[in-house]
């Protein structure tokens, strides 16, 4: 996952790329010619970007880049990372440098996610 300090992070104007507020619905999205979708975090305590996340990857089938804005802090990472999130846009304050070090704690996981649905006991070996 590609981790952007809120100073790296602008906002683009470009048909390419939409901002979704968290109360939006993605079934209603036209996905012809997008390449980046910012979804976005009010809150902390607000996860409806998770599920917006894990909706345009399995069921809609986006490929681009969907990236995390808004209140995100580091101990989301793993999670956004698991329901489709390719980019996070860390909120002012907090350490970039920590951010991998929440993935270097946890190798592994039973389940599958949004990117690799079928769990690693299920593979073929």
């Amino acid at each position: 996952m590609k981790i952007i300090s809120s100073q790296e992070h602008q906002t683009v104007e470009s048909p390419t790329v939409i901002t979704l507020a968290n109360d939006a619905d993605p079934r209603t999205l036209d996905l012809n010619g997008i390449t980046r979708i910012d979804l976005q975090f009010p809150k902390f305590t607000d996860g409806r970007a998770y599920s917006q996340a894990f909706l345009l990857r399995r069921r809609l089938g986006f490929a681009g880049e969907l990236r995390a804005t808004g209140d995100v802090l580091i101990d989301q990472l793993v999670q956004m990372q698991r329901t489709g999130f390719d980019a996070a846009v860390l909120r002012e304050g907090v350490d970039a440098s920590a951010a991998q070090r929440q993935f270097n704690r946890f190798a592994g996981f039973y389940q599958g996610s949004a990117v690799n649905t079928q769990p690693p006991f299920a593979k073929a070996a």
